[in-house]
């Protein structure tokens, strides 16, 4: 019997660290093929092309950096060094692959990152605040990692930003003085000759800055 390729609606339906390592082990090798290429997932270069719009700056942590797509886009627009972290050590060995990151940092985001406070003077995400993912209770340890003045670039699923608590997480961190000059374009998470059933599904890209 022939396996099933993973998809969305798998990575959407994790609900424990545990799985989210057994499905990216099995899916690292075949993801930019089976999925990024084949579906048209374009939220990494809109993600990176956010955060240098914005005037952010390296060095930047790639955060969920997965195969490293979101990496090769900062790399082209000439934004680096780049260091990557994801909680599945076999999508960080594809996007070391990529040789667009300095450095990749296997870690759970729930029990923080395994750097020294502001090491970064930016930081973003594409594609991991989503269904099923990681939600805002994470957005302490990232901010802890980056500098005064850095700018963040995060993409949250726009069906998960509401019900997710993002909404809520964020207007806490400006009225807390935490963050500013937030921003929320909404994009795109897949071209448009795009199929399936998330084919119109939408992002926020959260663009803002650390006080």
């Amino acid at each position: 019997m022939t396996e099933k390729t993973p998809d969305v609606s798998d990575a959407y339906a994790l609900d424990t660290p545990k799985a989210a390592r057994q499905l990216y082990a099995g899916w690292a090798k075949s993801y930019d093929d089976s999925f990024a290429n084949a579906r048209g997932y374009i939220l990494p270069d809109l993600t990176a092309r956010a955060f240098a719009q914005a005037g952010g700056c390296g060095p930047v942590l790639d955060v969920g950096a997965g195969t490293g797509l979101c990496g090769v886009a900062l790399s082209g627009l000439r934004v680096t060094p780049v260091d990557a972290t994801d909680i599945s050590p076999d999508m960080l060995a594809q996007a070391l692959r990529k040789d667009v990151y300095r450095d990749v940092i296997e870690a759970d985001l729930n029990a923080g990152i395994p750097v020294p406070r502001q090491s970064y003077a930016g930081v973003v995400s594409s594609g991991t605040f989503t269904h099923g993912h990681l939600g805002p209770e994470v957005l302490p340890a990232i901010l802890r990692v980056a500098r005064s003045g850095a700018w963040f670039a995060l993409s949250v699923n726009a069906a998960h930003y509401e019900e997710g608590g993002f909404a809520t997480a964020f207007d806490r961190l400006l009225r807390g003085q935490w963050i500013t000059n937030l921003s929320l374009p909404e994009v795109r998470i897949y071209g448009e000759g795009a199929e399936g059933a998330h084919r119109n599904d939408t992002a926020l890209i959260a663009v803002f800055q650390k006080v």
